[in-house]
C-alpha cells in the first residue's frame, strides 16, 4: 500500500501486486481541514483487508507524520480484528511528481490521475526501489546543492554511469524487468530493451539466457556483454538465476561436480549445498581452476582468470547474493512531529539528506532539516564530512540549538557530550 501524504487534497493511496500492478487506488481526507479520519481509517482498512497488504510505504513530504500516525492507528486497528497486519515504512519521494507527470507514467499507467500515480511511485519504491528510481532522471532525485556548478552534460553522464553501475552490480530479472531497467544493462540500451520487452510479450517469459539470442536485432556480441548481468529464475538452466556468464558454464559446472564428489554436496534449484549445512566447496582451490593459454584445459571451458573463478565460487555458495546491504529505516520519535516539538539536548534518529563540504543535513522528521556542521562530527579533525556520513545513512543526533526565528535546527554527531 503507497500513501502519497498531504492535507488539503487528501492522501491519495494505491494497491500494487507483486509485479507492481494497481490493484486498488482511492483518496482519503483524514487530515485538516475535512478531518475524516475514522472514514480514512475504514477505507484503508478494508483495502488491506481484501488486498492482503503486507508492506505500507509512506512518502516523507508535507504530512508524512500526520500519516504515520494514521498508519500506526490502522495497523492496530487490524490487528484487534485479528488480521496480520502490514509493517509501515516511510520512503523518499523525492522525484515522484516528476515521474508521475512523464510520458513514461503516462504510458505506464495511462488510466491514472497524475496524483495515483505518484501513490504507486511511492509503493513501487518500497517493493523494488531500484526498478523504480531508474526511471526519473537522477538529477531529480536530489544529488546535491551544487549541481547546478557542474556542467550538464559532465553531471549528466556521471550519474548516467553510477546508475548503471548499480543496475548491473544488482543484476536485472529479466521477466520482469521494464524498459528503463533493461536499458541500463550493460550493452543493452533503450531500443533493444523495448524488444525484448516485446519479445517477452508476445512469447511470454524466458525460459534460458540463449533465447534472447531471439530477439531482433539482438546479436552475439550484445549477447556477450549482457548475459552476466540479466537473471532468470526458475528457469531450464539453474545457472541462469545467477550472476556467472554463460561462457563460464562449464568451469561452474565442473566446480559443482568435484564439490559434489569430494563434500557430498548436493546441486538442487540452483543452489548448491550440504545435508549439515557446512561449506559445500570446503577443500577446493580456485587457483586450480585458472585456466589460461598455458594450460592444458578443455577448450569447451576457455580461459578463467583467478577474480573469475572466485566470483564463481562466491556465486555457488550464496546464489543469486544480492550485494545491497539490508534495508532500514529512521525511527522517528513519536513525541516529536513538528519543528515546535524539538527541543535542545533531545536525541534523535534521522537520515542524512545531504552532505555538504560544511556538514551534513539530517532528517529528524519535522519536514525541516537539521545540520550537523563539521565542528559537531568528530572530536578530531575532520577533512572532509564525506569521510564521516553519507547521503542515506541513518545516524543518532543530539540537539544542540533551535532557533525559532529563522527556522534552524544545529544538531551534533557527539550524541554523548552535555548539552
Amino acid at each position: 500500500l503507497g500513501l502519497d501524504p498531504g492535507l488539503r487534497h487528501g492522501v491519495k493511496y494505491a494497491v500494487v501486486d507483486e509485479m507492481g500492478e494497481p490493484l486498488r487506488t482511492g483518496t482519503v481526507y483524514p487530515h485538516a481541514p475535512r478531518n475524516q479520519w475514522a472514514e480514512a481509517l475504514r477505507e484503508l482498512a478494508a483495502a488491506c483487508r481484501e488486498e492482503r497488504v503486507e508492506l505500507i510505504a509512506i512518502g516523507n513530504g508535507t504530512a508524512s507524520r500526520e500519516t504515520d500516525k494514521l498508519a500506526s492507528e490502522l495497523i492496530r486497528a487490524l490487528r484487534e480484528e485479528g488480521v496480520e497486519a502490514p509493517q509501515k515504512v516511510t520512503v523518499s519521494e523525492a522525484g515522484a511528481s516528476v515521474y508521475s507527470a512523464s510520458a513514461l507514467a503516462a504510458a505506464e499507467l495511462p488510466d491514472y490521475d497524475v496524483t495515483v500515480r505518484g501513490a504507486v511511485s511511492i509503493a513501487r519504491r518500497l517493493q523494488d526501489p531500484l526498478a523504480e528510481l531508474v526511471k526519473i532522471d537522477p538529477q531529480s532525485i536530489g544529488v546535491g546543492q551544487y549541481q547546478h556548478d557542474v556542467p550538464p552534460a559532465a553531471l549528466r553522464r556521471a550519474l548516467n554511469d553510477t546508475v548503471e553501475d548499480c543496475v548491473n552490480a544488482v543484476g536485472v530479472n529479466l521477466n520482469s524487468a521494464s524498459v528503463p531497467l533493461l536499458a541500463h544493462v550493460a550493452g543493452v540500451g533503450t531500443a533493444t530493451a523495448e524488444r525484448i520487452v516485446d519479445y517477452r510479450t508476445e512469447h511470454g517469459p524466458f525460459t534460458n539466457r540463449q533465447q534472447l539470442l531471439d530477439v531482433p536485432r539482438l546479436g552475439a556480441k550484445t549477447f556477450r556483454q549482457a548475459a552476466g548481468f540479466i537473471r532468470i529464475r526458475g528457469g531450464e538452466e539453474p545457472l541462469d538465476a545467477s550472476a556467472v556468464h554463460p561462457e563460464a558454464y562449464p568451469l561452474a559446472r565442473r566446480i559443482i561436480a568435484d564439490a559434489q564428489a569430494r563434500n557430498g554436496a548436493h546441486w538442487v534449484a540452483g543452489a548448491l549445498g550440504t545435508s549439515d549445512g557446512s561449506d559445500p566447496l570446503a577443500g577446493l582451490n580456485p587457483a586450480d581452476y585458472v585456466q589460461n593459454s598455458d594450460t592444458q584445459a578443455s577448450t569447451e571451458e576457455g580461459t578463467a582468470g583467478v577474480y573469475t573463478v572466485e566470483d564463481i565460487f562466491t556465486e555457488l555458495r550464496r546464489p543469486g547474493l544480492d550485494p545491497r546491504g539490508s534495508f532500514r529505516t529512521a525511527r522517528f520519535s513519536e513525541s516529536v512531529s513538528r519543528f515546535e516539538d524539538v527541543r535542545p539536548g533531545m536525541v534523535l534518529e534521522g537520515t542524512v539528506s545531504n552532505v555538504a563540504a560544511f556538514g551534513a543535513f539530517v532528517d529528524i522528521g519535522v519536514h525541516q532539516d537539521g545540520l550537523v556542521h563539521i565542528s559537531q562530527m568528530s572530536r578530531g579533525y575532520v577533512a572532509n564530512p564525506h569521510d564521516i556520513v553519507r547521503s542515506g545513512d541513518i545516524v543518532q543526533v543530539r540537539v544542540v540549538e533551535v532557533d525559532s526565528a529563522r527556522r534552524r535546527i544545529s544538531l551534533s554527531l557527539l550524541v554523548e557530550d552535555e548539552s
